[in-house]
């Protein structure tokens, strides 16, 4: 037995152990419920073999990549523009294996029913453990879809989609897989891009044109090519430019500088000049908001399922911790009042979710069932701004359930919290999203009664959700919603959609879901659900206890 040295004042006690490793899949039963509900189920073995690398060794270079901020490098040693950045190898692992499982290309690659929603899944598995890989991963695999309309570019397309991660800087024809950033803002006008005044010239009739101009967010400046928008002759049109052309030389643009953010440390953005950079046209030109439509269906998609990830392991990590923390004379999880916070976090966290997948499926099944694609068109905005508008401070409470050990770098939660903010602003802030849904609303009528058939389809089985569901269809039927109460209405609307999805499912969140946020019985924090007898239940569902120890 070893004599105690006189120096040593305590030992360590009271302390939770290690959150990781764990299997994300076999952790989270709304996740299996709604993959299963998708039509996903082919796919289970894929999703479980991915859930357990994520929650092992992705988890842990997730810090490492974070750690170790992406460096430009505008010349090499002796001299040579280069405009490359420079990242921590941690990095190129998480893309490699991203890439490998399918997050940028599985529904493509695979494309039966269900595949968009696996891959969904797969992107919020990913997330949960490091969010900055995410913002490549994502606009690689929305450019699919668009780059295969144009004859010249599905070369582009495939590499895309294929299960590949090539950081080389080569030529396409070198490499067998690839990435793809976006380049759509400048200073001058943000959101309203069709200020643009980067010049497209024309330069021969193969769709090929030179690019003069500026990008304020020039985002995954690594990657091997970028859809940028630029005024062509008849107008703002979509274009593809390459980092290297067909003759392995470097294209005309210059990295200006990398962006200092609050969050998204793992990844680069940037912003960029295009002195004569030739580029492809894709799609007609005049065309090219129509064009990045499409993206942005996904984008949106991803910045939903982003925030959803990041409400989830942040919601994980406050029960793992609450679990393993005694706090007079007892677990903090046995504390009524932190019963309340921790189940009415995973209320919020199951029906983002749930939320989130729900649209995933309907753009699984837009191709055939236009009733769907008119759903998803605006539920993806619906989704966008509510889901993402909640993750920042949801993040915040589950980091409060830690305490101090919350705000410390050494637990997840700072990175979750500096990261959350981000999907509320890509591809467009709140009152960008809530415009655009007034306007599909009121432009596209399918979309409407898609809308209204989602609600109505949960309707009969609570009376407070037929109430808000009757509360709904006549504001807008009344013409009572405007641009001045948009964010009120979406809010109100996404609520709806969100109780519908957990009713469909026969969740049993659903009725607490309905009365605190529907029936107005909930303060403006999170921990203020009325008197609720099945607390510890949720919390067990939220994150087993078997696999919490």
């Amino acid at each position: 037995m070893s004599t105690p040295n006189r120096f040593d004042t305590h030992q360590v006690s009271n302390q939770p152990p290690p959150f990781e490793p764990r299997d994300l899949w076999a952790d989270d039963v709304v996740l299996r419920q709604a993959v299963a509900a998708g039509g996903a189920g082919a796919f289970v073995a894929q999703l479980g073999d991915y859930a357990r690398l994520a929650g092992s060794e992705l988890y842990a270079l997730g810090f490492d990549a974070n750690r170790d901020k992406p460096r430009l490098r505008s010349h090499d040693r002796f001299g040579h523009r280069i405009d490359g950045v420079e990242f921590h190898p941690a990095y190129h692992r998480l893309m490699q294996a991203a890439k490998h499982a399918g997050v940028a290309g599985l529904s493509w690659q695979q494309p039966r029913a269900g595949a968009q929603v696996a891959r969904a899944a797969l992107s919020y598995l990913h997330h949960q453990v490091e969010a900055g890989t995410s913002c490549p991963l994502t606009m690689t695999h929305a450019a699919v879809p668009v780059l295969r309309r144009q004859p010249q570019l599905r070369q582009w397309a495939e590499k895309c989609a294929a299960p590949v991660y090539d950081p080389r800087d080569l030529p396409i024809a070198d490499k067998q897989g690839v990435t793809v950033g976006m380049g759509m803002t400048e200073k001058q006008g943000g959101s309203d891009v069709r200020t643009n005044t980067t010049i497209a010239t024309p330069v021969d009739d193969n769709g090929g044109y030179t690019l003069v101009g500026h990008k304020w967010f020039f985002s995954a400046p690594m990657s091997d090519g970028w859809l940028v928008l630029a005024q062509a002759p008849a107008g703002l049109s979509c274009f593809l430019l390459p980092r290297r052309l067909d003759d392995g030389s470097r294209n005309a643009f210059q990295l200006m500088r990398l962006k200092d953010k609050l969050g998204d440390w793992s990844n680069a953005s940037s912003e960029v000049e295009f002195r004569d950079a030739f580029a492809w046209r894709v799609g007609e030109e005049g065309r090219g908001v129509a064009t990045i439509i499409e993206m942005v269906m996904f984008t949106r998609l991803d910045c939903m399922l982003g925030s959803a990830a990041e409400m989830r392991m942040a919601l994980a990590q406050a029960i793992h911790h609450a679990r393993h923390r005694q706090a007079f004379g007892k677990a903090l999880v046995e504390q009524p009042l932190m019963q309340n916070v921790l189940a009415d976090l995973a209320l919020e966290s199951e029906a983002a979710l749930a939320f989130a997948l729900r649209v995933a499926e309907a753009i699984d099944r837009a191709g055939t069932e236009p009733a769907q694609a008119a759903f998803a068109r605006v539920a993806t905005g619906v989704g966008k701004y509510w889901i993402c508008k909640r993750a920042a401070v949801f993040v915040n409470e589950a980091q409060e359930c830690l305490g101090g050990a919350g705000y410390v770098e050494e637990s997840m939660l700072p990175r979750l919290y500096r990261q959350a903010p981000l999907n509320s602003i890509w591809e467009g802030s709140g009152n960008i999203q809530c415009l655009d849904v007034l306007r599909a609303l009121a432009k596209e009528p399918d979309s409407w009664a898609a809308v209204q058939a989602e609600l109505q389809a949960a309707s009969g089985r609570e009376p407070v959700y037929d109430a808000h569901l009757r509360s709904l269809l006549t504001a807008f039927g009344e013409g009572r919603v405007t641009a001045w109460n948009a964010r009120a209405w979406v809010e109100q609307l996404a609520l709806g959609l969100q109780a519908a999805v957990l009713l469909r499912a026969d969740s049993p969140a659903a009725a607490m879901f309905i009365r605190s946020r529907l029936g107005g019985e909930h303060g403006l924090a999170f921990g203020t659900l009325p008197e609720y007898l099945h607390a510890a239940e949720l919390i067990e569902r939220a994150l087993p206890a078997a696999v919490s120890s």
